[in-house]
């Protein structure tokens, strides 16, 4: 069942000559993880803003839960149903304490009080945040305060969170924090997820992933179907995972391994076979 569909999609920026997007169509299935690759500039950002209802087709349309984002009445509610998690957590938190941060979504929409305890404390916990809930967010890690973002959005009870590269400005350790959250959300919780990253590590764990190039898809599908084709996604420019990378290489050097794998388990397993 789609929860997301962009059909014969048009954007562009007032001040811009040039289309951002142009008759693009992309349907995101309920309950899956899709991964967005691509270039600054390939329409990625504009997309999840244009998902959110942020931004409104120039032409064609973008559909939430069967609803146009071009009808001001609803957007409000396609607000509610996609909520948007953006790159450096501090621009999205607002409260000197946790839980009030997380608050404050569902304050705005005006969630009886007591449901709003009830959804603070769901959404910490979700996240993995609960025990620091009467913290300063200012006290916490990156990764700590993209995992409260995330929790402010999962209050509202989204039925799709897009993350636009969210752990692009976290160490090693944040960043496994909020990938980590993101599969928790979606394979738990089964809310669908869109992460837009140029982590390729990240994108891997995907269950689809759809590689965009100038406002348009270039491919689509698996991780294991994407990163198999090596040859193309260097040739525009883009990466695959560092693992894919040397089975690559260790398949074009003539060891008897596939020349896509995505985990280090996998491909050390095919060498002690080998071995």
């Amino acid at each position: 069942m789609e929860i997301i569909k962009a059909e014969n999609l048009t954007f562009r920026y007032e001040d811009s000559a040039k289309k951002v997007l142009e008759q693009f169509h992309l349907t995101i299935e309920k309950g899956s993880f899709t991964a967005l690759l691509g270039h600054n500039g390939s329409g990625k950002s504009s997309l999840a803003k244009l998902f959110n209802g942020i931004l409104l087709p120039e032409g064609g349309s973008v559909y939430v839960s069967g609803m146009d984002t071009k009808n001001e009445e609803l957007l409000l509610e396609i607000r509610k149903n996609c909520g948007l998690v953006f790159q450096n957590p501090d621009n999205q938190l607002v409260a000197s304490i946790i839980e009030d941060d997380v608050a404050f979504a569902p304050e705005n929409l005006g969630v009886p009080s007591g449901e709003i305890r009830e959804r603070v404390d769901d959404a910490l916990k979700c996240v993995g945040m609960y025990e620091y809930r009467l913290r300063s967010p200012h006290h916490l890690s990156g990764g700590q305060k993209q995992r409260v973002a995330i929790a402010g959005i999962v209050a509202m009870r989204p039925s799709v969170i897009v993350l636009d590269e969210p752990t692009a400005m976290l160490d090693p350790k944040g960043r496994k924090e909020v990938v980590e959250t993101i599969l928790r959300l979606n394979r738990d919780y089964g809310i669908t997820a869109i992460l837009i990253t140029h982590n390729m590590e990240e994108a891997a764990l995907a269950d689809r992933v759809v590689v965009m190039e100038k406002g348009k898809i270039l491919l689509d599908g698996t991780p294991k179907e994407i990163f198999s084709q090596y040859e193309m996604l260097k040739q525009t420019g883009l990466d695959v995972p560092q693992i894919t990378e040397l089975s690559y290489k260790l398949h074009q050097a003539g060891f008897p391994v596939e020349s896509c794998i995505l985990s280090a388990d996998e491909l050390v397993e095919q060498i002690l076979r080998v071995l």
